[in-house]
C-alpha cells in the first residue's frame, strides 16, 4: 500500500514585540550556580532492578551492607530490588545550608524500571570534590514498565530515569560574592545590542533618572541610587520586575525528522516563485511464459519481464508575492503535498537564492 506523508508545519507569529520582566531575560551580578552529582542505590524495585551482570551494584550493596554491620558474599546477594542510578542536581549561590532542592535519578545498570523505588541517602559533589548536600527519597517516575507472565509487555513514557521531588537537602552553600555597594551589573542570557539598549532605557524610564547605561550587548551597569543603598534588596526586586521589548533574530528552524517549521517574528519572504516538482518511477510486472515446441526435449520456462515507467508532474508551482511571510509559503507548501524532506530543500533553496530574510537553524 502506498503511503503519502504529508508535511507539519507549525508556526509561531507575532504581530508587536513582546515585553519580558528583566529576571526572565538576564540575571544579575554575582548570581552562581553549580551542578552536583553523585552516584547511589535505589531499593524497592519489583523485580525490575539491576541483574547479576552489573557487578559494580553488588560491590556497592555489599559495601553498603558492611557500615551496618552486616557481612554477605557477594555470591549470595540478588540484586532484582535494587538498581545503581546516578543522581544529578543544580544548586545556586541563594539556597542556605537546610534547603532543600529537586535532584534527577537516571538508571546506570541494567535495571528494566526504577518505578516504586526509593533512593538512599546519596552524597552529592561538585567539580572540586566538595560535597554540598545528600539525596534521599521515593522515586516519581511518570510512566510505568510492565511484563506479563505470558511475555506480553506494555509501558509508558521513559521508566528509567525520574526525579525526588525536595529529596536533596543542602549541607554546605556555595561562596556568594555578594553585590556591589555602588552599582550592580545585569547580564542578558542571550546577547543583543538592541535588547540591552531597551534594557538600560527601561530602568531608566522606570526610575526616573539616569542610572543605567549598557556596556555592551550582555552587559548593562546599574548604579544604585542613594536613596535605596540600605535596601539594596527593595532596588533588585524592582530592578528584575521591569518588562523590557526583546528584539530577537530573524530565525528559522527547520526539524528534518518531523518537517516541523518554527518561524521568529521578523522572518520575511522577498518576491519568489517555487517550483516543486514531482518524479513518480513505476516498474510494472509482466509475467511471461516460454511453451517449448513437442517432442523439441524442452520444458516449460516463466519469466518476469519488469517494465519501467516514468511520468513527472511539473504543474506543482507557486509564486509568492512580495512583502510576504512565512504563513503563507507554508500554505503554500502543503497544497503541494510537499514531504518532510523536500521542505528541508526549498527553505535552503529560499535563502540561497535571497528570497528568504531570516537564518536557517535544521535541528
Amino acid at each position: 500500500m502506498k503511503k503519502i506523508l504529508y508535511i507539519i508545519l507549525i508556526l509561531f507569529t507575532f504581530s508587536s514585540i513582546h515585553a519580558q520582566r528583566i529576571k526572565d531575560i538576564a540575571f544579575l551580578e554575582g548570581e552562581a550556580s553549580e551542578q552536583i552529582i553523585g552516584y547511589g542505590l535505589v531499593v524497592g524495585l519489583s523485580g525490575t532492578g539491576d541483574s547479576y551482570r552489573s557487578s559494580f551494584t553488588i560491590q556497592s550493596i555489599t559495601s553498603m551492607l558492611k557500615r551496618f554491620g552486616i557481612t554477605v558474599p557477594q555470591d549470595d546477594l540478588k540484586t532484582k530490588n535494587v538498581a545503581a542510578v546516578m543522581v544529578t542536581a543544580t544548586i545556586n549561590n541563594y539556597l542556605k545550608p537546610g534547603s532543600a532542592f529537586d535532584v534527577n535519578v537516571s538508571s546506570l545498570g541494567d535495571a528494566r524500571s526504577l518505578t516504586g523505588g526509593t533512593l538512599l541517602m546519596t552524597p552529592l559533589s561538585g567539580l572540586s570534590g566538595t560535597v554540598f548536600g545528600f539525596a534521599q527519597g521515593p522515586l516519581s517516575i511518570g510512566g510505568y514498565d510492565i511484563d506479563t507472565p505470558t511475555g506480553n509487555r506494555i509501558s509508558k513514557n521513559h521508566s528509567l530515569a525520574g526525579r525526588v521531588p525536595r529529596g536533596g537537602i543542602l549541607k554546605q552553600a556555595l561562596p556568594n560574592a555578594g553585590f556591589g555597594a555602588n552599582m550592580i551589573k545585569v547580564f542578558l542570557k542571550e546577547p543583543d545590542l538592541t535588547t540591552a539598549s531597551n534594557v538600560a532605557t527601561s530602568i531608566n524610564t522606570n526610575f526616573g533618572v539616569t542610572i543605567a547605561k549598557a556596556s555592551d550587548a550582555s552587559e548593562i551597569v546599574v548604579e544604585i541610587p542613594q536613596s535605596m543603598a540600605d535596601n539594596k534588596v527593595s532596588f533588585l526586586s524592582q530592578l528584575e520586575s521591569i518588562t523590557v521589548e526583546v528584539d530577537q533574530d530573524a530565525r528559522v528552524v527547520l526539524n528534518e525528522r518531523t518537517g516541523t517549521v518554527v518561524s521568529g517574528q521578523h522572518v520575511r519572504i522577498m518576491p519568489v516563485t517555487i517550483s516543486h516538482g514531482s518524479l513518480n518511477i513505476t516498474i510494472r510486472s509482466n509475467p511471461m511464459i516460454s511453451q517449448p515446441g513437442m517432442f523439441s526435449g524442452g520444458s516449460t520456462q516463466m519469466f518476469n519481464n519488469l517494465i519501467p515507467f516514468a511520468n513527472q508532474d511539473s504543474s506543482k508551482t507557486i509564486a509568492i508575492a512580495g512583502a510576504s511571510n512565512i504563513q503563507e509559503v507554508a500554505a503554500a507548501l502543503n497544497s503541494l503535498k510537499v514531504s518532510p524532506r523536500d521542505i528541508i530543500s526549498i527553505f535552503q533553496a529560499l535563502k540561497e537564492a535571497g528570497a528568504l530574510v531570516a537564518e536557517i537553524v535544521i535541528i
